[in-house]
C-alpha cells in the first residue's frame, strides 16, 4: 500500500535523465503494492537550491510521460551530488488527483519536500495548530502536515539540523508512517524514519564498507553526555599549562557514521518501501526499525533515535539479500500472478527443502526448534491473519488439531483486536503474513506479546516487522510475490502449518502411521501440482462460459472449506464478480434459497472423511436445478454423474488435499479476469502489503 523510493548519488555524476529513470524505475518495481497516483521531486539546479515537483493521477508510466515530454527540464545537466525523491499512493485522505499526490511540500517554493506511507490519527490536531500558525494547506491529504509542520519548526529553530528537525516532527505524530524528507535548504542532504511501515536503505559502493553494523545514536543520552562534560569542565580545577580540557569520551567518526573505505569516496544510497525496488542496484539493505532516524550527509550515513527502544539494540546490520533481479520479473508469462501460479511446483519444494527428511520421516523447522518445548506446553494455539493469511490458518486448523492435541482458535486480525481478546502467558499465538507487514496482524502481534504469550511469526519476507518483532518464527520460503492476489503464498503458509503439525507429533507414538502417511504426500505434492496445472486450458473454457456471469457460489467442507472460502476471495479480487465461499453443511440453513438452474455453483468433492455429506449437499444442488461445476479426484465416477462439468485432480493425502483443489480456483480466476479485462496483478481498490488498519 503506497512506495516510497528515493536515490542520493554522492560524488558520483549522474544526469538528470538518469537520476529521474532511476526513480521511475524503482516506482514501477513498487507497482504490485497497489497505487493510483505517483510522483517525483528532483533539484532544480546544480547547488540543489530549488526543488522541482512533477504529480499526476494515474499509472507510473502516465508520470514517466508526462516528465519527459517536460520541455523545461534540461535532462542533460550533471550533479555529482543529488538527492531525488518518489512515491506511488494509494489514496486514503482525499481522492486520487495530482494535488493529493506525493511529494507533499511545505510552501509553494518547496522548501521541505516529503513522501509518506502511512495514515497520520492526530493529523486534524497538527492542522489546526498550523492554520492558527498561517499555513494554508492545498491538499485534502493527512501527508501536508508533515511538510509544514517541519516548515513551522526550521522558522522557530533554524539553527537545527535536518536530522534534528526530523526527529522533533516525528514526536508530534500519531500513527503509522513511513518518510522521506528532502530540503532545498539542506541541500543533498536526506533523511529517512518509520514507525509501523516499513523502510530500508540500500547501500552501494565502489569500495569496501568500513562495517558491517550502523550503530545507532541516542540523540538524548548524547545531549546527558553533553551536559555531564560541561559540568565537570566547569568544576574542574584549573589546568597546567599545555594540558588539554576534559571532554569526555566521545565516539570516533568510524563508529558514529558508515562511509566507504579507500580514495573513492563515491556512494550510492537508496531508500524504499521494499527490498524489490533496490535489488537490481545493491543487494547491501538495512532494515530501518520503528522510530529509526536514518540521515544522509556528505555522503555519510548516520541512525539515531530520540530515546532508547525496549529491546536496547545498538546497532543494525548490513543485510546482504540473496533475491535476485530474475526472481521479480515476468519472464515469458503474461503476468506476475500467471508466473506465481505456474510456479507453485518449485515454491512448495523451497518450503520443504533443507526441513523435510523424506528417508527418515523427519521434519525440522530451524527458525522454532529452540521453542518447540514450550509450545508443546501451551495452554492453546493461536492462529491470526487477514485475507489469504487467515484461510491458510482455517485449512489446516484440522489437522493442528489431530496431530496436537490442543484447542486451535482461527482469529481475524481485525476481529481478534475488536474484541479485545483474553490472552494468557501459556499461549501460543501464530502471525501469519506474506508480507510481514499487514498492520492489523502486527498490532495483534503486539496484543499478545504484551500479554506475556509466546509469539511465532510466519512470513514470506526476511526482515519484515512481524519477522523482526516475533519469538521465533517460519519463513515459507516462497520467494517474492509481485501479483497483489496471493496464490504461491497461500500453498507455503498452507504447507509450512502442516510441517509444523508434523514437528509437534514427533514423539507420539499412535501418531506415528499417520505422520508417515502424510510426509509420503509430502514427497508427491509438487509432481501432483505439476499435473493439476496442465489442467489450465481445460480451466480456460470454463471461463470462457462463466466470464459474463455476475455471481458464483463455492461450495465445500471439512478440509475443503478454507479452499472455497480462498477460491472465492480470488474471484472477488482479481474478476470483480460477486463470489461467496460456502460450507457446505451450512447448505439447508440459508445458501440453498440461492440455487437456480441460472446461478453458477461450484462444489469440491474428494474422497476424505466427509464425502458422503458433500455428496447429500451436491443432490441437493442438482435437485433445485443447479449446474454444478464439480472439482473431484480422478477416477470418480460416481460424483461424475451429479456434474454439469467437471475438473479432474489427483489424489492426495486427505490435509494435503486443498494445497491441489485450490489452483483450479486460482486458475479458473485468472482466467476470468484476463477476459473481462482486468488488471490482473492490480486489481482496483487492493493493494499488496496492507501496512494500515
Amino acid at each position: 500500500m503506497c512506495g516510497i523510493f528515493a536515490y542520493l548519488n554522492y560524488l558520483e555524476p549522474r544526469t538528470r535523465k538518469e537520476i529521474l529513470e532511476c526513480l521511475i524505475k524503482g516506482l514501477q518495481r513498487l507497482e504490485y503494492r497497489g497505487y493510483d497516483s505517483a510522483g517525483v521531486a528532483v533539484d532544480g539546479d546544480a547547488n540543489g537550491n530549488s526543488i522541482q515537483i512533477i504529480r499526476r493521477s494515474g499509472k507510473v508510466k502516465m508520470l514517466e510521460n508526462e516528465i519527459f515530454d517536460c520541455t523545461d527540464i534540461d535532462f542533460n545537466q550533471k550533479f555529482d551530488t543529488h538527492v531525488g525523491i518518489s512515491h506511488t499512493r494509494w489514496a486514503t485522505h482525499g481522492a486520487p488527483s495530482a494535488c493529493n499526490s506525493h511529494p507533499q511540500r511545505s510552501d509553494p517554493s518547496n522548501d521541505f519536500v516529503v513522501v509518506h506511507n502511512g495514515i497520520i490519527t492526530n493529523y486534524k490536531d497538527v492542522q489546526k495548530f498550523l492554520i492558527n500558525q498561517g499555513f494554508e494547506f492545498e491538499s485534502q491529504t493527512d501527508t501536508e502536515v508533515i511538510s509544514k509542520l517541519i516548515k513551522h519548526l526550521h522558522n522557530s529553530q533554524p539553527h537545527l539540523s535536518f536530522r534534528e528537525l526530523v526527529e522533533q516532527v516525528i514526536q508530534q505524530l500519531e500513527g503509522a508512517f513511513a518518510l522521506v524528507f528532502k530540503s532545498r535548504k539542506y541541500p543533498n542532504e536526506c533523511i529517512a524514519t518509520r514507525r509501523g511501515s516499513p523502510l530500508l536503505v540500500g547501500i552501494k559502493s565502489k569500495t569496501h564498507l568500513n562495517t558491517d553494523y550502523i550503530p545507532v545514536l541516542y540523540s538524548k543520552d548524547l545531549e546527558k553526555q553533553k551536559k555531564q562534560d560541561l559540568r565537570s569542565a566547569q568544576l574542574a580545577p584549573p589546568l597546567s599549562s599545555g594540558t588539554m580540557p576534559s571532554q569526555g569520551m566521545h565516539r570516533s567518526g568510524s563508529t558514529t557514521e558508515f562511509h566507504p573505505v579507500g580514495e573513492e569516496k563515491q556512494v550510492e544510497y537508496f531508500f524504499a518501501s521494499d527490498a524489490s525496488a533496490v535489488i537490481e542496484h545493491t543487494n547491501r539493505v538495512i532494515f530501518l526499525e520503528d522510530d529509526d532516524v536514518a540521515a544522509v550527509k556528505d555522503g555519510n550515513l548516520t541512525i539515531h533515535r530520540v530515546k532508547r527502544s525496549l529491546d536496547g539494540s545498538m546497532s543494525r546490520e548490513i543485510i546482504t539479500l540473496k533475491m535476485a533481479i530474475q526472481e521479480i520479473m515476468k519472464g515469458s508469462y503474461s503476468s506476475f500472478m500467471q508466473k506465481e501460479i505456474f510456479e507453485q511446483p518449485e515454491s512448495i519444494i523451497n518450503t520443504m527443502r533443507g526441513r523435510v527428511n523424506l528417508t527418515e520421516e523427519t521434519i525440522v523447522l530451524g527458525g522454532i526448534k529452540d521453542y518447540i518445548p514450550e509450545i508443546k506446553r501451551c495452554r492453546r494455539l493461536l492462529l491470526i491473519g487477514c485475507g489469504t493469511s487467515y484461510h491458510s490458518a482455517v485449512a489446516t486448523r484440522q489437522i493442528l488439531e489431530e496431530l496436537t492435541e490442543l484447542p486451535v482458535m482461527v482469529e481475524l486480525a481485525s476481529d481478534f483486536l475488536d474484541r479485545n481478546t483474553p490472552i494468557f502467558r501459556d499461549d501460543v499465538c501464530f502471525f501469519i503474513s506474506q508480507s510481514g507487514e499487514t498492520a492489523d496482524t502486527l498490532i495483534a502481534l503486539r496484543y499478545c506479546k504484551n500479554r506475556g504469550a509466546l509469539v511465532v511469526g510466519v512470513t514470506n519476507t526476511v526482515g519484515s516487522s512481524i519477522c523482526r518483532e516475533s519469538h521465533c518464527g517460519i519463513h515459507i520460503n516462497a520467494g517474492p510475490e509481485i501479483g497483489v492476489a496471493s496464490t504461491k503464498a497461500y500453498t507455503s503458509q498452507f504447507l509450512s502449518l502442516v510441517m509444523f503439525a508434523l514437528v509437534m507429533s514427533e514423539d507420539r507414538i499412535s501418531t506415528q502411521p499417520r505422520r508417515s502417511e502424510i510426509i509420503r504426500g509430502l514427497k508427491a505434492l509438487p509432481e501432483l501440482i505439476k499435473e493439476v496445472l496442465k489442467l489450465d486450458s481445460e480451466v480456460l473454457k470454463l471461463a470462457e462460459e462463466m466470464y459474463h456471469q455476475k455471481s458464483v457460489l463455492v461450495m465445500g467442507r471439512g478440509y475443503n472449506h478454507a479452499t472455497c472460502l480462498e477460491g472465492a476471495l480470488k474471484i472477488k479480487e482479481l474478476t470483480y464478480m460477486h463470489s461467496e465461499g460456502i460450507l457446505a453443511g451450512e447448505l439447508k440453513h440459508g445458501p440453498l434459497a440461492l440455487v437456480d438452474d441460472a446461478m453458477p455453483v461450484i462444489m469440491i468433492v474428494t474422497k476424505d472423511p466427509v464425502y458422503s455429506k458433500c455428496m447429500n449437499a451436491l443432490q441437493q444442488v442438482t435437485a433445485r436445478g443447479g449446474r454444478p461445476l464439480i472439482i473431484c479426484e480422478k477416477g470418480d465416477v460416481e460424483t461424475q454423474k451429479f456434474a454439469f462439468k467437471y475438473l479432474e485432480i489427483p489424489h492426495s493425502v486427505d490435509c494435503l488435499q486443498g494445497i491441489l483443489t485450490v489452483i483450479p480456483l486460482q486458475l479458473l480466476s485468472y482466467h476470468i479476469a484476463v477476459l473481462r479485462e482486468c488488471n490482473v496483478d492490480c486489481p482496483r481498490n487492493l493493494a499488496k502489503s496492507v501496512t494500515v488498519e
